[in-house]
């Protein structure tokens, strides 16, 4: 449960700062293709130059160190992992072997494992500066305006997006009353310590109040929604018009010759 509660994915900083001006589709557009080139980088230096600039980005953000860092705890688990497999089942030079396993740890997995493991860390804090940075109705008239044209093939567009900004809407509300469940389960003598079995079986009596909650406040929202004769996207208007300017245009370009890069010089090396 501590970890669950450093995960920020859903929350928005208020901040006015250079990322916090910049156009939704911006933001998302240079995202996704920071983390492409990242994805296909596989030399270190290339790896290095992509924390340097998320650094540069956090700094421009204003956004507090730890706040962003610590959506990296949840996911230690999946580091140790990415580390464990590519230590003992990547060939390579051995470094030591393990006799009661029978496994040998080699310079290559080593050095494979800490690689995606930092371009794992890397992701993930990319993801989260977007939704720090952005507002959930930032992200919902980002993301209607880009599938706008497949309007044309009759997919639902605006109901899509507007299922996804919910549910990641919810993800701090949800995270938040786990908290309070175990809170009350914790006043009525559970306990929550011990090893990691104990501490699975005692989250099991946390996960139906859960749903139950996220059920009703579900229910709860379809008729706000109703009341407000809310019905889909069809005419409906936005109250801040997206708009991009020099910058929105001069850090999608930028954010394209560095994925460029990235791509010309691990294809280049191969």
């Amino acid at each position: 449960m501590i970890l669950i509660n450093d995960i920020t994915l859903g929350q928005y900083y208020s901040c006015d700062s250079f990322v916090h001006q910049l156009d939704p589709r911006t933001k998302l557009y240079s995202i996704i293709m920071l983390m492409t080139g990242l994805l296909v980088s596989n030399k270190p230096l290339m790896i290095c130059c992509f924390l340097l600039i998320l650094l540069f980005i956090i700094v421009l953000s204003r956004i507090p160190v730890n706040l962003i860092f610590k959506n990296l705890r949840p996911f230690i688990w999946l580091f140790v992992l990415t580390m464990i497999i590519h230590l003992f089942w990547t060939s390579g030079e051995m470094i030591t072997k393990i006799p009661v396993l029978g496994l040998s740890i080699t310079l290559e997995g080593l050095s494979l494992g800490l690689k995606y493991s930092f371009r794992l860390a890397l992701l993930i804090i990319l993801a989260a500066l977007l939704t720090l940075s952005t507002s959930p109705i930032e992200l919902t008239d980002a993301l209607e305006k880009i599938l706008k044209p497949l309007k044309r093939l009759r997919v639902p567009t605006h109901e899509i997006v507007m299922m996804l900004t919910l549910s990641l809407r919810f993800i701090p509300t949800l995270i938040e009353e786990a908290q309070k469940i175990k809170n009350a389960q914790i006043s009525r003598g559970a306990s929550f310590e011990g090893n990691v079995i104990d501490r699975i079986k005692s989250t099991i009596p946390l996960i139906l109040p859960l749903f139950i909650s996220a059920f009703r406040r579900a229910d709860d929202l379809a008729l706000a929604m109703d009341s407000r004769c809310y019905d889909g996207g069809d005419g409906r208007t936005s109250y801040k018009q997206l708009k991009y300017r020099f910058t929105d245009y001069s850090v999608i370009v930028i954010c394209l010759l560095l994925m460029s890069v990235s791509i010309i010089v691990n294809y280049s090396s191969v």
